[in-house]
C-alpha cells in the first residue's frame, strides 16, 4: 500500500465548505447538489508528509503555537505554488472567504516562501513556494 486515495476531512457545514473548496480555493468537482450528503473533489494527486508534530505546531506560529493534543492534531495540508505571486493571491483571498490567517507568507528557514490558513472548519493549509521545485506532467511535486 503506497498511495492516499481520499483524504476526508469532516465540516460543520459542507456547503459553505463546498463553497470555501470550489468558489473560494478553485477546487472542481461536478456536485452542485442543494444539500449534498457529502463531496468530492476532482484534483491532481497527492503526497504523504511526516513531520514531528511540535515542529509543525512552532512552524505554524513560533511564538504561540497551536497546542498539541489540545485543539491541534497534528494534520495540515499543503498546496505547492509555482510562484511567490501565487502564493500571495491565494493568502489575499482567504479572509474574505471566510477563512483566517495563521501565518503570514514569509521567507522561511528551509529557502522557500510559505504561509498558513485555516479553512472554515479550523484545518490548517500550509501555502508554499520553493524556486528549486519540480513539477510533473500532472502538476505533482517531484521529490527527489
Amino acid at each position: 500500500m503506497n498511495r492516499i486515495n481520499l483524504i476526508c476531512l469532516g465540516v460543520r457545514d459542507i456547503k459553505k465548505a463546498r463553497a470555501f473548496y470550489r468558489d473560494g480555493l478553485g477546487f472542481t468537482t461536478p456536485n452542485n447538489e442543494e444539500d449534498p450528503q457529502i463531496v468530492f473533489f476532482n484534483n491532481g494527486g497527492t503526497k504523504l508528509e511526516l513531520c514531528p508534530i511540535e515542529g509543525l505546531a512552532t512552524d505554524i506560529n513560533e511564538t504561540d503555537p497551536p497546542r498539541v493534543n489540545n485543539g491541534f492534531s497534528g494534520i495540515t495540508l499543503a498546496y505547492n505554488a509555482k510562484s511567490k505571486d501565487e502564493v500571495d493571491a491565494i493568502f489575499s483571498k482567504i479572509e474574505g472567504m471566510g477563512g483566517t490567517i495563521a501565518k503570514q507568507p514569509q521567507l522561511v528557514f528551509w529557502g522557500g516562501y510559505s504561509g498558513y490558513f485555516r479553512d472554515l472548519d479550523g484545518y490548517y493549509w500550509e501555502v508554499a513556494y520553493a524556486d528549486s521545485w519540480k513539477f510533473d506532467e500532472n502538476d505533482m511535486l517531484l521529490i527527489e
